[in-house]
């Protein structure tokens, strides 16, 4: 069973998250979520992660909030593909992650956590034709609505 996982550094990222879960469901996407914080249990972090792999996770999500160690530690474990939902201070330290660990970062926030849902669902659709063509699909409502939302209130 192909999945996502995303583990968070505390409880107070669910509020964060949930905007991402929801657009997974929304598509239909299966993900675990969890938190784990490397600082109390490095081991059970890497334990985590080589779990969800053999149960089928493609890429993991990490939301870091305002440190950089949970996601360093997630690259560090896996050659899954791994994305941060970061502030920017964090976003500066994951960018230079050591050669052959890389990170995709996202901001923090709705913005982020929305994103970073998309950005996960490309990589499930590399290998799952229906879901990829449910992403071109939205992508023409999403674009639609753009132009929908310009013609209300444009005056040229």
């Amino acid at each position: 069973m192909n999945f996502v996982s995303i583990l968070m550094n505390s409880k107070s990222d669910i509020e964060i998250m949930k905007q991402c879960t929801e657009t997974f469901e929304k598509f239909n996407v299966k993900y675990e979520i969890t938190i784990s914080c490397e600082h109390k249990s490095l081991d059970e972090t890497k334990q985590y992660v080589k779990d969800a792999e053999e149960k089928g996770a493609v890429a993991f999500i990490v939301a870091t909030g305002v440190e950089a160690q949970l996601v360093e530690t997630v690259a560090s474990t896996t050659t899954k593909p791994t994305i941060g939902v970061e502030e920017i201070n964090v976003i500066k330290s994951t960018v230079q992650t050591p050669i052959g660990l890389p990170v995709g970062s996202v901001s923090l926030g709705k913005t982020g956590s929305v994103n970073v849902a998309y950005f996960a669902m490309q990589i499930l659709a590399l290998s799952n034709k229906e879901l990829a063509i449910k992403l071109k699909e939205d992508r023409i409502v999403q674009s639609k609505k753009v132009e929908s939302d310009s013609f209300e209130i444009e005056v040229i």
